[in-house]
């Protein structure tokens, strides 16, 4: 199953501009899947599993560096 997933990323912290670079470019070394950014949000589309996976590695790698949320919308993609 194909999804698409708008996420927001909103670090507790001052300087947080190159953690939320940081966190997109993460995203965007999957090459299978789509990755568009704009100035409140990113979505990725692709497949379900390969979603899930990409946006568990990069999640992990923001929260082992600082404290984060993440707001997360989820639809079932074309």
């Amino acid at each position: 199953m194909r999804l698409e997933v708008e996420i927001s990323m909103y670090p507790l912290t001052e300087n947080y501009i190159p953690q939320i670079k940081d966190f997109i470019a993460r995203l965007n070394e999957n090459k299978n899947l789509t990755v568009v950014t704009s100035d409140m949000s990113t979505r990725i589309s692709g497949e379900s599993q390969l979603v899930w996976d990409t946006l568990r590695i990069a999640m992990e790698a923001v929260l082992e560096q600082m404290r984060s949320a993440f707001v997360i919308k989820v639809i079932k993609g074309k």
